[in-house]
């Protein structure tokens, strides 16, 4: 049932420029370092002129009881269980993100148009080079799976993460509001914001103002702080994922929009995991500057113990366990990767399908909005028969459709053509991260389906590549029918308005717009119809599905 790496495959792995690198525009550095200098040096200059302002601490607040007293169980289990799959939902982003490791504030992904990259290597300007050669390796420390070309398994762990990252969210939310413990997390009055400003003078000027007792309530900057992270950062890093979803992005044109557009989204993705980092590294500093037995008993035990260090032993458990099972998911990822792309399948697949996947998409985009640069993917044809086509122009190209159908047929591209024309432009959405816009020009796939026939039987239909895997051997991959039959699906001979180029390829690719760019086979040799994917390949619909462990639904 489980299968594993071979030794060929991990050795594409494990090789790979290992350099850690980053480098940063540089108006993004100054953005950054006046967002941060700007509040510090404004704090410095309060204190060196008028010195400390009043602290807040100092303020009685009176403890009635409407107000909140203590943690309840699941204030503490949420907590914590938060806090597990904060760390492989970070771990296997970081995987995700070296796959493209360059981010971006334009849908088009110019190489030179980052803003960050993560990786000391530059487009060469005298070959061919193509996304999947700019992949880069990551620690395993790191990243979950870790290593290089490991995005799949990384986004299985991700995806299946995610929902009860969200459910536990939205359980905590529900128990927030329906007791008194709101209170806590949500402001009640402006004055938060000044007294907040005078705790951030304190710590900025590196003096400690006084510490209310956590058990009763928060001082303003610790309320306001929490209140951003439950109530704006988590949100806002659904909203910006759900953004990069090309079943939404070419349904919902508008939306993406929200966060400037689909790169920004990925980009302010980003700019929350780092976030949350600094917050998780700022909060552990604080417990233990502020009483570290103390506060572990109030989120462990619920109780305001100064002296009983049950709260410290348990809670270093819990972040021990959580190191451990980061351990076993590496373990799991080599040993048992189909386990983990079945349980992503059972989790997310069947909500795909019967969410996102139903989306029809929308015609947008204009020719203005073509980018200038469009990445090059997958392993350019090497055989024989390949090499003559494409010498010839493929004037003797013969595109050979089977499988259970009434009309099975070979058509050339001059008969493909005589069947009819369907222009449409679209942003293509890689499952590495980058994304472009082109104008595609071909046959509308239901034209295919009504010349040939299929069976009342039919669900699935598979597109053959003349190319090659990752790890060798034909590339193909399958779509439903139903998603064959969707607004902007065709067989397209045509890019931005010229044959298509043998790079990005010719003679045929596949166009299918709810879908990830993987599934959109280049260099296509037959179509063959069928009742199942399971029953060519591996049978889990698709050469990077069976051998890389991609999802066999890519709407996101």
């Amino acid at each position: 049932m489980f299968t594993s790496f071979t030794k060929e495959q991990k050795a594409i792995h494990f090789t790979g420029d290992r350099r850690m690198f980053i480098a940063v525009k540089p108006y993004m550095l100054v953005t950054v370092a006046i967002g941060i200098l700007v509040p510090i040096v404004a704090a410095w200059l309060q204190y060196l002129l008028a010195g400390l302002p009043p602290d807040p601490g100092l303020i009685h607040i009176l403890i009635t009881p409407a107000n909140p007293t203590g943690f309840p169980l699941w204030v503490n289990l949420s907590h914590w269980v938060n806090f597990f799959f904060l760390v492989l939902i970070i771990r296997s982003g970081l995987s995700i993100l070296v796959d493209h490791p360059r981010l971006y504030w334009n849908s088009g992904c110019k190489p030179g148009t980052d803003w960050i990259r993560f990786t000391p290597l530059k487009k060469p300007k005298d070959k061919s080079w193509t996304a999947k050669e700019d992949a880069r390796y990551i620690s395993p420390i790191l990243g979950l799976p870790g290593y290089r070309h490991t995005i799949g398994i990384a986004r299985a762990w991700h995806f299946i993460t995610v929902p009860f990252f969200m459910l536990n969210g939205v359980v905590f939310i529900i128990l927030l509001f329906t007791t008194n413990q709101w209170l806590r997390l949500v402001p009640t009055s402006w004055k938060i914001i000044p007294d907040s400003w005078h705790l951030f003078v304190y710590y900025a000027t590196f003096h400690l103002p006084v510490e209310p007792n956590g058990y009763y309530h928060y001082n303003a900057l610790q309320q306001l702080s929490y209140f951003v992270v439950v109530f704006i950062l988590a949100p806002l890093a659904m909203f910006t994922g759900m953004a990069m979803s090309p079943a939404i992005e070419n349904r919902f044109h508008w939306y993406p929009k929200l966060f400037g557009n689909r790169q920004s989204a990925r980009s302010i993705h980003f700019l929350i995991m780092i976030a949350y980092v600094i917050f998780i590294v700022i909060h552990v500093a604080l417990i233990a500057a502020t009483g570290l037995v103390r506060n572990m008993n109030h989120i462990i035990n619920g109780t305001d113990d100064l002296k009983n260090l049950s709260g410290v032993y348990i809670g270093t458990g819990i972040i021990v366990a959580t190191a451990a099972f980061c351990f076993f998911a590496h373990w799991l990822s080599w040993r048992m990767p189909r386990l983990i792309q079945r349980l992503n399948a059972a989790v997310n697949g069947n909500l795909w399908r019967i969410t996102i996947n139903r989306f029809k998409p929308k015609p947008y985009y204009q020719q203005k909005d073509i980018s200038p640069y469009f990445w090059a993917n997958g392993k350019m044809p090497s055989s024989e028969a390949w090499e003559k086509l494409a010498a010839n122009d493929f004037k003797d190209y013969k595109l050979k459709i089977t499988g259970l159908v009434d009309n099975p047929v070979e058509l050339s591209l001059k008969e493909l053509k005589n069947l009819g024309m369907k222009q449409t432009i679209t942003m293509h959405h890689c499952i590495q991260g980058w994304s472009g816009v082109a104008e595609w020009g071909g046959l509308p796939i239901g034209k295919i389906i009504e010349l040939v026939k299929p069976h009342a039987t039919v669900a699935t239909v598979a597109f053959y590549s003349f190319g090659e895997g990752l790890y060798g051997g034909c590339y193909y991959d399958t779509i439903t029918l139903d998603n064959c039959l969707k607004p902007e699906s065709i067989l397209a001979w045509e890019m931005n308005y010229e044959t298509l180029p043998l790079e990005h390829g010719a003679p045929l690719r596949l166009r299918v717009e709810n879908q990830l760019g993987y599934k959109m086979v280049k260099w296509i040799s037959s179509i063959e119809f069928l009742e199942t994917h399971k029953t060519i390949g591996k049978g889990f619909g698709g050469k990077n599905e069976d051998d890389e462990y991609f999802d066999l639904l890519a709407n996101t």
